[in-house]
């Protein structure tokens, strides 16, 4: 896959058959448009091209509302993308400039001038242009003029992709890693830079590496201990088991909420590095113990379920 940051930098795309959409989390619902965009590509022996944009929309048209928290960072979705076997990812910069262009220049002057489509894949409810008045029936009444197709994308796949991403995000924020998973079709993960604790867990046996999330906007689990694994790129290390806690960590008198990661029988000094985490499972909630020596009795459970679960 190719990704193109310049659409003044485009190549001649062959027989481009595109979509537009965000694309986040990738999911199972995603693959079915994906794999309706591959079928009509092998029709007419041309290339897949997804048109995503960088902010997410909503958090340029939406932002004095409440902040939008994505399943997958630009780097994650182009990584998934290229999985997906995808021709081309071309990612577009949403301004409110872009947002408030006239919806028939959308058409005539982004999609057609720089992409001169074969086929354009959109649903029905897909809305562009100012004030969101262009739709799917005017891309279709245009399409004759600038002499391209245009497919519907079934409503029941539009309502798997809208039902998935708020299951997903909603199982992500209540631990539930199964669910998000089974709706995925990938175990979810993050990545966060390696900061300085307070190194309380090293006196306890369980040292750990405190993370600062890569992406301000990326999706945290919610509060819990996890089962996890743990990889870096830079140091080429893959999927070591570990344990994971997110909360406040009441035992302490904790009150600022951190991202902590027990790699086992690991001992090297990482700090400034970023770590990726893939969750496998949810181990337990968050809880107060009465002292030190209640939570290490715990950890010490803790760890036999996450090398089960791991195993």
């Amino acid at each position: 896959m190719k990704v193109h940051y310049n659409i003044q930098q485009l190549p001649a795309f062959r027989n481009a058959v595109i979509t537009i959409g965000t694309f986040d989390g990738l999911h199972n619902g995603h693959r079915k448009i994906i794999e309706l965009m591959q079928n009509e590509a092998t029709k007419v022996k041309g290339e897949t091209v997804i048109i995503t944009f960088d902010p997410h929309p909503r958090q340029i048209v939406a932002k004095k509302k409440s902040p939008v928290f994505l399943i997958n960072t630009l780097a994650e979705k182009i990584k998934l993308l290229q999985n997906a076997h995808i021709d081309h990812l071309v990612v577009i910069p949403f301004t409110e400039d872009f947002a408030n262009q006239p919806a028939e220049a959308y058409i005539s002057d982004f999609l057609v001038n720089t992409f001169h489509p074969h086929s354009i894949i959109i649903g029905y409810d897909h809305r562009f242009g100012k004030d969101r008045i262009g739709d799917y029936k005017l891309m279709e009444a245009k399409a004759t003029e600038y002499n391209y197709l245009v497919k519907e994308i079934p409503v029941h796949m539009l309502q798997d992709v809208t039902i998935s991403s708020t299951k997903i995000r909603e199982a992500i924020l209540h631990g539930d890693i199964d669910t998000a998973r089974n709706c995925l079709g990938y175990d979810y993960f993050f990545s966060g830079k390696v900061i300085q604790g307070n190194k309380l867990g090293r006196t306890i046996g369980y040292p750990t590496a405190n993370l600062q999330i890569s992406d301000e906007n990326k999706l945290v689990p919610g509060n819990g201990v996890y089962a996890v694994l743990i990889s870096n790129e830079k140091l080429n290390f893959h999927n070591l088991m570990g344990m994971m806690n997110i909360g406040i960590r009441p035992t302490v008198d904790g009150t600022t909420r951190v991202i902590e990661v027990n790699i086992f029988n690991f001992d090297q000094d990482i700090y400034g590095e970023t770590l990726t985490i893939t969750l496998k499972k949810h181990l337990r909630s968050e809880v107060k113990f009465n002292g030190l020596d209640a939570l290490k009795e715990q950890l010490a459970k803790d760890k036999i379920s996450a090398i089960e679960a791991l195993a």
